[in-house]
C-alpha cells in the first residue's frame, strides 16, 4: 500500500512494508519480549529463594495477588487459632456462660473463634474499639500480642514493600517509547548508512538517553566452532557521542556501513538470502521518577527496506514545532546503488585506462582500443588526400602516427609541428 503525500514542499512516496510470509523465530519480539526460557535448572531452583523479593517482583501480577491474599489470610487465622487457643486453655470460653463465677479472663469479651479473629483484626489494624482488650494478669497474652506486632509489621513491610516495587516499575513507561516498524538503508551524506527511528511520546523527558544496537547472526569461526545466535556491537555513534540521545523529538538513529561493520558485505541481493536480527535497546532515567527504563524492539532481514527513507515528521507551527505520528513508520523510496560497500570499494580500486601508463603495463582493454584505432586509420586511410596516402601507405606508417599520438595523450594537443615531424620519417 502506498499513499502519496505532499511535506515540506515536495511529493513522497509513504511505502508501507508488507508483511512478510515467511514466519521465524525471533530472539526479540517487536514489543521487547525475550523469547528465552530456561529449562532444566534441577538444584539450582533454590537460588530463587535466596533472593525471594527479587523473585516476587518479576512474578506476574495474578501469582502476586494471590501470595498476598494467601498470606495475610493465613496469618490472620494462624493468629486468630493461637489467641482462641489461650482462651481455650484458660477456660476463657465458658465466662460467657457462666458470667457470676469471679474468672479473670485473659481478653475480655473472648468466648469464641469469631471473637477471638475480631480481636486479633481489631488489634493489627489498631482499630480498637474498646469491647475486646487484653487484661494484665496474662502475660501469655501479653507476649504473644508483642510477637504478633512484629509480625504484622514484617508482613506489611514484605508484602507491601514488594506490591509498591512492582507497581512502580517503570515497564511501562515504555509503552510511551515508539520504534520504527522498519529499518532502511539508504545514503546519508555520502555513505551508505543502515537507519531506524525512535520516538517518546510523553512530554516528560529521558534523562541521560542513550541507544545501543545488537547484530544477533548464527555463524562458523573458522576453527569450525559453531556459535548460535552470536553477538556482535553495532556501532550507533559510540564514539562521536551521537548514542547520547536528546529525545524530545523523533530521532533517527544512524549506523555507518564501512569496513568495520559486520554490514560491510551486505548488498540488496545478498539481504534477500542473509538471516539476521538487530537488537535495539534504549535506555534512560525516567524523569518524573528518577528510575531506570529500558526498551526494546528488534528487526529482522524482512524488516529491513534497501533503498528506502523515512518521512518527514517535523513542521514549523505558529511559535512552536508539530510532530506529525501518522508519518512517524511511512518511508519513500530513493535511489540507492544496489551494491555493498565491500564491493564499491573494489570497484573503485579498479585501474583506470585514462590512468594506467603506456608500454607494456597498458590494460587489455588500452590494448584493444589501440587495435580498433589501428583499424580505424586503415580504412579511412583511402579516402584521404593522395599525398596523405602516399605518407601512410605503409601499415607501420599508420602504428608509428597512432603510436605518436598516442604517448602526447587524450587530453593534450599536438605540440606545434609534429604532424611534420611524423610526415617527415
Amino acid at each position: 500500500m502506498s499513499v502519496v503525500r505532499r511535506k515540506f514542499g515536495d511529493d513522497y512516496q509513504a511505502v508501507v512494508a508488507a508483511p512478510s510470509h515467511r514466519k521465524r523465530q525471533r530472539f526479540v519480539d517487536k514489543n521487547g519480549r525475550c523469547n528465552v526460557q530456561h529449562g532444566n535448572l534441577g538444584s539450582e531452583n533454590s537460588r530463587y529463594l535466596s533472593d525471594l523479593f527479587t523473585t516476587l517482583v518479576d512474578l506476574k501480577w495474578r501469582w502476586n495477588l494471590l501470595i498476598f491474599l494467601l498470606t495475610y489470610t493465613v496469618a490472620w487465622l494462624v493468629m486468630a487459632s493461637m489467641w482462641w487457643g489461650i482462651a481455650y486453655l484458660r477456660g476463657d470460653l465458658d465466662i460467657h456462660q457462666s458470667p457470676g463465677s469471679g474468672h479473670n479472663p485473659c481478653v475480655a469479651n473472648v468466648y469464641n473463634f469469631p471473637s477471638a479473629f475480631l480481636f486479633f483484626i481489631e488489634t493489627e489494624a489498631t482499630i480498637g474499639y474498646g469491647h475486646r482488650y487484653i487484661t494484665e494478669r496474662c502475660p501469655e497474652g501479653i507476649v504473644l500480642f508483642l510477637f504478633q506486632s512484629l509480625l504484622g509489621s514484617v508482613v506489611d513491610a514484605f508484602l507491601i514493600g514488594c506490591m509498591f516495587i512492582k507497581m512502580s516499575q517503570p515497564k511501562k513507561r515504555a509503552e510511551t517509547l515508539m520504534f520504527s516498524r522498519a529499518a532502511v538503508i539508504s545514503q546519508r551524506d555520502g555513505k551508505l548508512c543502515l537507519m531506524f527511528r525512535v520516538g517518546n511520546l510523553r512530554n516528560s523527558h529521558m534523562v541521560s538517553a542513550q541507544i545501543r544496537c545488537k547484530l544477533i547472526k548464527s555463524r562458523q569461526t573458522p576453527e569450525g566452532e559453531f556459535l548460535p545466535l552470536d553477538q556482535c556491537e553495532l556501532d550507533v555513534g559510540f564514539g562521536t557521542g551521537a548514542d547520547q540521545l536528546f529525545l524530545v523529538s523523533p530521532l533517527t538513529i544512524c549506523h555507518e556501513i564501512s569496513d568495520k561493520s559486520p554490514f560491510f558485505a551486505l548488498s540488496q541481493r545478498s539481504l534477500r538470502s542473509e538471516q539476521f536480527e538487530i537488537v535495539v535497546i534504549l535506555e534512560g532515567i525516567v524523569e518524573t521518577t528518577g528510575m531506570t527504563c529500558q526498551a526494546r524492539t528488534s528487526y529482522t532481514e524482512d524488516e529491513v527496506l534497501w533503498g528506502h527513507r523515512f518521512l518527514p515528521v517535523m513542521s514549523l507551527e505558529d511559535g512552536f514545532f508539530r510532530v506529525d505520528y501518522s508519518q512517524f513508520h511511512g518511508t519513500f523510496e530513493v535511489s540507492t546503488p544496489p551494491y555493498s560497500v565491500k564491493e564499491q570499494e573494489e570497484n573503485l580500486a579498479l585501474p583506470s585506462p585514462l590512468n594506467t601508463p603506456t608500454g607494456s603495463h597498458r590494460s587489455r582493454r588500452e590494448k584493444i582500443s589501440s587495435l580498433d584505432c589501428l583499424e580505424f586509420f586503415e580504412e579511412k586511410s583511402s579516402h584521404l588526400p593522395i599525398k596523405f596516402q602516399k605518407i601512410c601507405s605503409g601499415k607501420g606508417d599508420i602504428q608509428r602516427v597512432y603510436a605518436s599520438f598516442h604517448s602526447w595523450g587524450i587530453s593534450q594537443s599536438p605540440p606545434r609541428g609534429a604532424l611534420e615531424m611524423v610526415y617527415s620519417k
